[in-house]
């Protein structure tokens, strides 16, 4: 007789809820369409809350009105808001300025101004074209991919991979790639376009679920995003600002870049080491084994530059030749670099006080410089290697991971207009501003007001993703409202690093989960929206709790939060 069929394996509720959070997810429209409605709702949103006279009176932060575009390095969520054309033609009435440096306070009336309208539609019509090609996340991207392009088709990230996997196996491995996403944060948008495709790739590698390494890049490169061991670009424009809204209270006071140095350390380190837990114990256990038939459609076909093509293995002195040469090379490059920023006067120095970190031309060339060293060492890889015999084999390279992003570039296009019109509407600055004058008002002590500033600040985070834009808003509102409850500024900007961060893996509107989707496809062909939202919400929820339970306790203790920096005025 046959035996009966062994029962299902109970999967527990939390892998339950997921799975149902995949499927429901999963139904959602492709992101093309899926940005096409959203398009839709906020021009017919925008005529409703427009004729309702919606509008918001706050204050915020811009910049001197001669500068008409500001690009704030450390940001990788797309164009932010750009507060410093302040026009009623905008929607915003000045009211009163108070010029301080570089940077201005200003009481702003703020309204709705709607789509459908004469200088709404106005904008849609002209602005079409200039928005795609404003939309610097397009650049970015193809700009990164020559450099990888060329590593990858020369042989160079699958001998990277062997190495990385040698020296740091499992678990081990799972850790250094969650740290390295939290430093990436340094170069802007590099650790989305390198680490997220090198960690899928890596685990499967070592016979692990592509996707597993995939999510715990992105948990490490975007869910703790504001902090970092390093001093980022991010940090310095978040100081800044700050400063600005420190003096409508104290002119007389400031604080420094290191302000919350000490915090920023243990917590990259403590989140790395939590979303490392959250990949092992959840994530693995929700993915389980990898099928290779997966990478195949119901179809049976299969993408031309599939990560599993298979590559004629290299001779392992072709290939210990060919990274001796890659060094060789990223040497030199590192070598050009540096003259171009060592010395005084150089030309990636700051112009005006010759600093190096900061929003200077070395940080401004980042990207770039990333993708000469990639290009370098795929070049010399190549050659060393023998897999390049010409300068042919470069351009192929090249022109190959372009081949890959046709899909991609379609679906920027439709969120470039998305972005483009939700801004112009003024819908963000009006949600941000009405969410921030009722916990405000809402009379809350100090560490429930804080906690109630992280949660309004993860929440609006879905809706307006990057650090920048929604400090402007929130920076004059909360700074001064806590320096009068006896809250340092410091603190508050601690506070915001950690409202700032757990979200972005989850929003829609993370200009990067096209292409997060795209690689995720390579390796699981029927992957949807649904599917890596679902894989990320534990990294959300936990990363968001224990933070800030850690921040509660920092809080609580006293600890300093930077070098003469501590938590109380």
């Amino acid at each position: 007789m046959a035996q009966a069929a062994a029962p299902p394996e109970d999967r527990g509720f939390v892998n339950k809820m997921l799975d149902t959070i995949e499927r429901v997810g999963n139904k959602v429209p492709s992101p093309v369409m899926m940005f096409f409605y959203l398009i839709i709702g906020v021009i017919v949103l925008s005529f409703i809350l427009d004729l309702a006279g919606v509008q918001v009176t706050e204050e915020i932060i811009t910049a001197p009105p001669e500068q008409v575009e500001q690009y704030f390095p450390g940001e990788t969520m797309g164009p932010a808001l750009n507060p410093v054309q302040v026009t009623e033609t905008e929607g915003y009435q000045l009211d009163d300025a108070q010029w301080i440096d570089d940077f201005s306070v200003e009481t702003v009336t703020v309204s709705i101004r709607s789509l459908i309208s004469v200088e709404g539609l106005r904008f849609i019509f002209t602005s079409f074209v200039s928005n795609f090609a404003g939309f610097s996340v397009v650049a970015v991207i193809f700009v990164s991919m020559i450099g990888i392009g060329v590593a990858e088709h020369a042989g160079l990230m699958d001998a990277l991979i062997r190495k990385l996997v040698g020296v740091a196996p499992g678990s081990i491995l799972t850790f250094v790639i969650i740290l390295i996403g939290g430093l990436s944060s340094v170069a802007t948008d590099a650790g989305y376009l390198i680490l997220i495709p090198l960690a899928a790739a890596a685990f499967l590698s070592i016979k692990r679920h592509p996707l597993l390494g995939l999510a715990a890049a992105y948990a490490g490169v975007s869910a703790a995003f504001a902090v970092n061991i390093l001093i980022a670009p991010l940090d310095a424009m978040l100081t800044e600002m700050t400063n600005e809204a420190i003096a409508i209270v104290d002119p007389s006071q400031s604080i420094t870049i290191t302000a919350n140095f000490y915090f920023s350390v243990a917590s990259t380190i403590l989140m790395a080491i939590v979303m490392t837990l959250i990949a092992e114990k959840v994530t693995a256990k929700q993915l389980g084994d990898y099928d290779p038939a997966l990478a195949v459609a119901a179809d049976g076909s299969e993408d031309d530059d599939s990560a599993l093509e298979q590559r004629p293995p290299l001779e392992p002195a072709a290939e210990s030749k060919g990274l001796r040469w890659s060094l060789y090379a990223l040497i030199g490059m590192i070598l050009v670099v540096v003259a171009m920023t060592a010395p005084s006067g150089a030309p990636l120095r700051d112009p005006v006080d010759g600093g190096i970190i900061g929003n200077t031309p070395f940080m401004d060339s980042l990207i770039f410089i990333i993708t000469l060293l990639f290009l370098a060492m795929g070049i010399g890889f190549g050659y060393g290697a023998g897999t390049f015999k010409s300068s042919n084999d470069v351009i192929t390279g090249v022109t190959k991971a372009f081949a890959g992003l046709s899909g991609l570039i379609f679906m920027l296009l439709m969120i470039s207009q998305f972005i483009a019109l939700f801004n112009w509407s003024n819908m963000p600055n009006v949600i941000a501003g009405k969410l921030a004058h009722w916990l405000g008002e809402a009379g809350f002590s100090e560490i429930p007001l804080l906690i109630g500033f992280i949660l309004i600040i993860c929440l609006l985070d879905i809706i307006m993703p990057g650090a920048m834009p929604k400090w402007a808003i929130f920076a004059p509102i909360f700074v001064p409202l806590f320096m009068q409850l006896g809250v340092a500024p410091q603190t508050v900007l601690a506070a915001y690093r950690i409202g700032d961060s757990p979200m972005n893996v989850i929003t829609p509107l993370m200009v990067y989960l096209p292409f997060i989707l795209v690689v995720a496809q390579r390796y699981v062909k029927d992957t949807g929206i649904g599917t890596i939202i679902s894989l990320m919400i534990p990294y959300t929820l936990v990363v968001l709790i224990l933070w800030l339970v850690f921040f509660i306790a920092w809080y609580a203790i006293g600890i300093p939060l930077g070098p003469g920096y501590p938590v109380g005025t």
